[in-house]
């Protein structure tokens, strides 16, 4: 009777062990970003926080696994359609990642039609939440961006500015939304706008100088363009009182590569260089960035790692309920409401976040220092100052 009762526990517990072992799920999520061509350095800061975020959520959620699956769009608009589509053949149940509205724009379309929902971090134009997908998420927007500088800049109490900016769909969006505000505070404002092909700026850069005559000049492209820019500058050196920027700027990568162009440049960052975390999560994601990459992280990274634990907490809510299976994860990730290391994020109908708000940074001797707003700062911003 004892070896009975022994087998059939053994048995047991041999089932149990089975079922365990059977009930982790895995889940295909795609990954479309640009890791080469002109966009590849964002491409690959936002890659990184991805998977760090599967790293991250694998180890907390041991019965739902993540597998990302990654293919480089080569910042190119038809190969980031033609990377959705292999993804969706390959069975992926959502897909994340992408840079520039121009890419993300197409792309997300594919992803759509496909009934899979896209999350990304990368794509600010107003076109891409006009379309009314209901398949299609984004963690930032132009307002996030525009507020923040609106504010810097009317606390300074310029007159005058320059708004040098690319002709593509998110850039423009966001020039024109600035011209419309700092004009309403009683800023004067000059548009440049630059086509996304050009590499000489010291035309543009001596029409500000000889011309406009600013206080400030508001920078808004990619990190090529803000090169090209700010070396321009170097060279003519307009008598400007700031040289800001939005997004891709404000990072250890930049004044690493460009030690002689960034000082005391403004650009738009969420967490300062080196790092700085106070909660439990972000002790994590900096911890097993830095093991998984050998470096610091910068804010690139710590989007790309929101916008996906985003979507793996909403795919595991919706496995959960049994409504994964039935397409409907984009209205488990509608739900959305938290408070992430990138502040709240809500998603409304369209799939914007409206809660989303940005911070400014500053180079400063090789490291990126929070200056604004006064509440999130963590260190003295330089103004009047300039790289030459």
């Amino acid at each position: 009777m004892k070896t009975k009762t022994m087998v059939a526990i053994f048995a047991m517990s041999v089932l149990v062990l089975s079922a365990s072992m059977t009930y982790a799920k895995d889940f295909l999520v795609g990954v479309e970003a640009p890791l080469t061509g002109t966009l590849a350095r964002v491409g690959s800061g936002t890659n990184e926080g991805i998977m760090v975020a599967a790293e991250i959520f694998n180890k907390n959620n041991p019965k739902h696994k993540i597998k990302l699956v990654t293919i480089d769009n080569e910042s190119s608009p038809a190969k980031a359609i033609a990377a959705v589509e292999k993804l969706v053949g390959q069975g992926a149940v959502a897909i994340t990642g992408g840079y520039g509205s121009n890419i993300i724009g197409p792309a997300s379309d594919a992803a759509n039609k496909a009934g899979i929902v896209y999350i990304t971090s990368g794509g600010t134009g107003k076109e891409l939440t006009a379309r009314g997908l209901k398949n299609f998420f984004r963690t930032t927007n132009t307002e996030g961006y525009n507020r923040v500088v609106k504010s810097l800049l009317t606390n300074w109490g310029v007159k005058t500015v320059s708004i040098i900016y690319s002709t593509k769909e998110g850039t423009a969006d966001l020039a024109k939304d600035a011209n419309k505000d700092l004009g309403a505070k009683g800023i004067k404002i000059t548009m440049h706008p630059f086509d996304p092909g050009i590499n000489d700026f010291k035309p543009i850069i001596n029409k500000v100088k000889l011309q406009d005559r600013p206080d400030a000049i508001f920078m808004i492209g990619y990190e090529n363009d803000y090169v090209g820019i700010i070396r321009a500058a170097k060279v003519l050196k307009p008598n400007v009182k700031a040289m800001v920027g939005v997004w891709s700027l404000a990072t250890p990568k930049m004044a690493v590569d460009f030690p002689d162009l960034m000082p005391n440049i403004y650009g738009t960052a969420l967490i300062p260089d080196p790092p700085e975390f106070k909660t439990a999560e972000g002790k994590e994601f900096a911890q097993t960035f830095k093991k998984m990459f050998k470096k610091d992280l910068d804010y690139l990274g710590e989007l790309g790692y929101v916008q996906a634990m985003l979507l793996f907490e909403a795919i595991k809510r919706a496995d959960e309920k049994g409504t994964l299976a039935k397409g409907k994860l984009a209205d488990e990730l509608r739900k959305t409401d938290k408070e992430t290391l990138m502040g709240r994020v809500v998603f409304d109908g369209k799939g914007d976040n409206t809660a989303y708000e940005q911070r400014m940074g500053q180079h400063q001797k090789g490291k990126v220092v929070i200056v604004w707003p006064k509440e999130y700062a963590n260190g003295k911003m330089n103004y009047p100052a300039v790289p030459w």
